[in-house]
């Protein structure tokens, strides 16, 4: 009889390495058999890849490059993308391309499922990148890393809230996180420098345009939403977690 796995494995160490691997391109072994229930649980380890990814870029921007703020910034900005492999920003492309299209809901998820970039995909993707440009400029390195965890902690609230626009799919299939482990990691955001009523505006920012992002999905998708309305809400909630650290000085 083969020895049972232990709970610390499936519960924690699984799920974790899933989050991590699926929401980023750090280089760690891929987990190949993905078992019932195990996205749902990863979902719950979203933080960590926030984290990472904010870490990362926060990195990068402390560092005292030889060059102008303006391609700086632009760095950061690569980097930030490069560690996610584009997944959100790809979300964000096809969702516009979607969302914004006057057709039937029907039809819309037809176009969600395109892999073709149109007009409002392309006109979205680029004012975000410009506008995302432009809060790294002005931004301090524990701002990155307060965004990047806040969006991949209060994207579980659309993700439990909202439908699945298909029943069959990898984002109906990560619902159902688990909320108060997701808070748990979150926590040492406190620990951040950053003024308690500041991180407080940028986590009520994140978690209003995540929300309101997944709301208008909804709303032009026929009540569900998707994977792809995940990775915009995660871009929209970190912009606005950078906005409101800028409008709080």
């Amino acid at each position: 009889m083969p020895a049972r796995e232990p709970a610390f494995l499936s519960q924690i160490v699984r799920p974790a390495h899933l989050a991590l691997t699926f929401l980023t391109t750090f280089p760690l072994p891929h987990i190949l058999d993905i078992r019932d229930g195990e996205f749902a649980r990863a979902s719950g380890f979203y933080p960590l890849a926030g984290w990472a990814v904010g870490g990362l870029a926060a990195a990068l921007l402390w560092l005292p490059l030889p060059v102008p703020a303006g391609v700086h910034s632009a760095l950061v900005l690569t980097c930030w993308l490069a560690a996610t492999g584009l997944l959100h920003f790809d979300g964000l492309v096809d969702t516009a391309d979607a969302v914004f299209a006057m057709k039937s809901p029907e039809r819309r998820l037809e176009i969600l499922r395109d892999v073709h970039v149109g007009a409002f995909g392309l006109a979205t993707g680029g004012l975000a990148l410009l506008t995302w440009w432009s809060l790294l400029a002005a931004a301090h390195p524990a701002h990155l890393i307060l965004a990047a965890v806040a969006a991949r902690t209060v994207l579980l609230a659309p993700m439990n809230l909202f439908p699945a626009a298909r029943v069959d799919s990898l984002g109906a299939q990560s619902r159902e996180g688990r909320w108060g482990l997701a808070l748990l990691l979150a926590a040492p955001l406190l620990l951040l420098p950053i003024g308690f009523s500041h991180l407080l505006a940028a986590l009520l920012a994140s978690l209003a345009a995540a929300l309101l992002t997944a709301r208008f999905c909804a709303g032009r998708l026929g009540g569900g939403i998707n994977g792809d309305v995940y990775g915009a809400c995660v871009i929209f909630a970190e912009l606005a977690a950078l906005l409101a650290l800028q409008w709080g000085g």
